[in-house]
Order: structure tokens, then C-alpha cells, then sequence
């Protein structure tokens, strides 16, 4: 029987234009499945082969076509199976170690047009001013409608200090926002983290890669070293974050939880597709790795928390702030996450291409799927930076074409919140009526003074404590 090596991966639809994609967990054994072929259906696709050969208005490479049926058969599918070219796929496996060619966009097709999940910060994207929901419609003098997500993505890469102009329509904006973007390397610190005030730590994930667990666990022992006590309160904030490896978001969730406990189950068609991972070294860790999580600070696993996400929040991310919502280690504030709960499989089909392949759906310990669902915060908390009335509004699993329905009967709505808070209008406009923009963090600045999500979850754990009686 030919072995071929197989990846399991979770992450956000779309494919990042210079930044880390999904995950990869170490090769397992792939069986060769005997499924009869379709006859007649096949010898259809030949003869429209056949057709295209010696009809079509200019000559066509027999690979393009075959390239072209498989992306097509495989992009019919769902908006995350994918067939990936060698570049691509040497893309995905570079991109998971933190670093990547590019702008920082991560992207998904509507309507033939590129849209902006989200600019990743400290990226030249990010700092040109693209935001989530643009559409992207040129590329320098390109039109982008008609293109492939992989071609656009192609040609947002390129060389460090290499420029590209992008031609953006913006909600709102009544003409087309044109950008000169530079080229960068892009180098993504997975954690960052700050003690905000005395007895209070915060944590933000921006993307879970190789090493994000050893950065998180050196960054609660800097916490609690520089807070030269026990912590009172911890923020861990997954706002924007993506998702990215499976090994990576078990071991964020294994900070906090008890030993042994759930944190994410799959369930799929085959064996290989049918997971229960806990919070155990054996899942998180490469081989022969220390566990980095062993030497953690005593009480981290008792802190009170508040974790915090919104639209942007994707896949591992949602893996993460469900655990911890299902184990009632965390309070979850925000606004509802993006509702990507599937599996995918990188499948190498040999000359070093391969299919991204879903597999499996997640749920959370407590069984819930969150697939086209989202995970609703216990507590509502609007972002003063977009208006009232598009809260929540932003591009989610559910709005993609050919999405997986919930497998809980197909049910797509969001829980109810035991609170909202709305932002203030102070905090949302300026003076003359306007919305209020994001304001960019200062060189250095982990978390704005005036983030008003965190100041709601700072408020929430002093209240805590108050009830507690310390």
C-alpha cells in the first residue's frame, strides 16, 4: 500500500497575501480508499478535454487544464478545500514558522473581487491603512474580477522592497481608495503581552504558530515576574486572530484548563478524521520536546479571565475561547467570532502539489458546533471604532459561498448574550458626526490606553475581585 504523508490543519478562509496560513501536525499514515468511478461522468470530462484541445481559440497547455479541473472540482466543494500548486504549498509550510514574503492581508473571494478579512499588524498593509471588508478590484492595472484567489494572492507577493498599487472600493467611500503598497518580509510575533496596571495581565494571540505556546508560557512568567506577586485579573485577547495550528491553540487552552481536560473533539468520515484532544504534552508538543507548560506560575490555572473576540476571530482562535467558555474558565467578551468550525487535510498528490481537503468538523467540549455559527461572547461588548448599526456585520463564515452547514440541524444562529454594553457615543464619533477610525498603536505599544473592549474587561475583573473580597 503507497503511504503518502497527510497534514491536518484548521485556520480562516481565504488565503494569506504574505503572512502565516493554518497549521500543519506531524504526518500520519493515509489509507487508500476503493470507491468505484463515475464511467459516464468521466468519459464526459474527456471528451470536453478533447474539445478544449482542439477547439478552444488558442492552444492550451494539457497541464493548465488538468490544474484548472482540480481547483474547480475542489473549489466547488466549500470555501476552504483548495488545490494547492507547489508554490503554494511550499508557501504553506514556510508560512506556519512565523515569517512570509508579502503584505499581510488576509483575504477571501466575493463576487469575483479579493475582500480583506483582515490587515495583520506591523505589516505594510496595516500600515497603508487597508481594512477588513475592502474589496480589492486591481492590481496595479490589473483587473482583479475573473482572476483566481491564488493568482491575486501570486501577485500580492513578491520580493521585499518590491511596490504594488491596489485599487480598493471602500463601504462608504464614494471612490475607489488606490494604495502603493511596499513589499516586506513579514515577521509575525505570535504573543504579545503586557501587565497593563498592578495584579492585571494582558495577553494578545495574533496568530497561532510553531512556537506560540512556548511564547505564551514565557509570557505569564514575565507577567508574573514583573508583577512580583500573583496576578488578580488576566485579558487573553484573540481579536483579528486568524487561527493557525491545531498543536498551537491546544496549547494556549492548556495553559489555563486542568490537566487531561477536553479541549476540542473532530468528527469526520474516516478514522484518521476523529480526534479528542486534551490538555495533554502529548498534544501540543513536538517530539521530544520539554513541556514548556510544566513550569508555569502557580495560579495561572486560577486566575479570573476575560477573553476577547470579534469577526476576525477564526478557527483555532474559536477553538480556544470555546474551551474555555465550555469549562467556565473565562468570561468571553466581545463580539461574535467569525464561525469557522472545519477540518481540513493537506493531501501531497506528488511533482510537490497537494489538496487542502476538509475532513472534519470541530465542536467544542461540550458538543457545540460552531461551523457558520460563531461563538457568541457571554458578554456583548460593541467596538466603538465601527457604527452602531454595523456591528457584527463584518464577513463571516456564513456569508462565504458553499459554506458547511451546522450539523445541529443546520442551525446558524448565535446564542443569546446574558449582556451587551454598547459603546458610548463619545467613544464612537468625533465631533462632527463622524465615525471614529481605529487609532494606530504607538511603535512598541502592545494595547492602546483607549481600547475600549479591554477597559471593559479590565472593569470586569476589578469587579470580580470586589465580589471576592480582596
Amino acid at each position: 500500500m503507497t503511504q503518502k504523508a497527510k497534514f491536518v490543519l484548521v485556520g480562516l478562509a481565504g488565503i494569506l497575501a504574505g503572512a502565516a496560513l493554518t497549521l500543519n501536525l506531524p504526518a500520519i499514515a493515509d489509507k487508500d480508499a476503493q470507491t468505484a468511478l463515475p464511467v459516464e461522468e468521466l468519459r464526459a470530462f474527456t471528451d470536453v478535454f478533447a474539445r478544449i484541445k482542439s477547439d478552444y481559440v488558442e492552444p492550451v497547455d494539457d497541464k493548465k487544464l488538468i490544474s484548472s479541473a482540480i481547483d474547480g472540482m475542489l473549489s466547488g466543494l466549500d470555501p476552504h478545500s483548495a488545490y494547492l500548486d507547489s508554490e503554494a504549498f511550499k508557501d504553506l509550510q514556510v508560512g506556519t514558522q512565523g515569517e512570509f514574503g508579502g503584505l499581510g492581508i488576509e483575504v477571501g473571494m466575493e463576487d469575483g473581487f479579493i475582500k480583506v478579512v483582515s490587515p495583520i499588524e506591523d505589516t505594510p498593509a496595516f500600515k497603508a491603512g487597508v481594512k477588513p471588508g475592502d474589496l480589492i478590484v486591481k492590481l496595479d492595472d490589473t483587473p482583479v474580477k475573473g482572476m483566481s484567489l491564488n493568482d491575486a494572492v501570486k501577485r500580492m507577493r513578491g520580493k521585499p522592497g518590491s511596490s504594488i498599487k491596489l485599487t480598493i472600493v471602500r463601504k462608504g467611500v464614494d471612490k475607489p481608495v488606490v494604495l502603493t503598497l511596499t513589499r516586506a518580509v513579514i515577521k509575525i510575533r505570535s504573543v504579545k503581552f503586557k501587565l497593563l496596571e498592578n495584579g492585571y495581565g494582558y495577553v494578545r494571540v495574533t496568530q497561532f504558530q510553531e512556537h506560540t505556546g512556548e511564547l505564551l508560557a514565557d509570557a505569564l512568567k514575565q507577567l508574573y515576574k514583573d508583577n512580583k506577586a500573583p496576578l488578580k485579573g488576566m485579558i487573553l485577547d484573540l481579536r483579528n486572530d486568524p487561527g493557525g495550528l491545531l498543536n498551537g491553540a491546544v496549547a494556549v487552552a492548556a495553559a489555563f484548563v486542568k490537566p487531561e481536560s477536553l479541549v476540542v473533539y473532530t468528527e469526520g468520515r474516516t478514522e484518521d478524521a476523529k480526534m479528542r484532544l486534551t490538555a495533554s504534552p502529548e498534544n501540543y508538543l513536538r517530539p521530544m520536546q520539554p513541556d514548556y507548560l510544566s513550569s508555569l506560575p502557580e495560579g495561572v490555572k486560577k486566575v479570573p479571565m476575560v477573553v476577547l473576540i470579534n469577526g476576525g476571530s477564526a478557527s483555532a482562535s474559536e477553538i480556544v475561547a470555546g474551551a474555555l467558555q465550555d469549562d467556565k474558565r473565562a468570561v468571553i467578551m466581545g463580539t461574535r467570532s467569525f464561525g469557522k468550525g472545519s477540518v481540513q487535510t493537506i493531501l501531497p498528490i506528488g511533482n510537490g502539489t497537494a489538496i487542502k481537503l476538509t475532513t472534519a468538523r470541530y465542536f467544542t467540549p461540550s458538543g457545540r458546533s460552531i461551523q457558520a455559527k460563531g461563538i457568541e461572547p457571554d458578554i456583548v461588548v460593541e467596538d466603538p471604532s465601527m457604527p452602531s448599526d454595523d456591528q457584527g456585520l463584518g464577513i463571516r463564515e456564513s456569508d462565504l459561498e458553499h459554506h458547511l452547514s451546522n450539523p445541529d440541524s443546520g442551525d446558524s444562529t448565535p446564542d443569546k448574550p446574558r449582556e451587551i454594553i454598547k459603546a458610548p457615543p463619545t467613544s464612537r464619533s468625533e465631533p462632527d458626526g463622524k465615525d471614529k477610525k481605529p487609532v494606530p498603536l504607538e511603535p512598541g505599544e502592545v494595547v492602546s490606553k483607549n481600547d475600549f473592549q479591554v477597559n471593559q474587561a479590565l472593569n470586569l475583573l476589578k469587579g470580580l475581585q470586589i465580589l471576592r473580597g480582596n
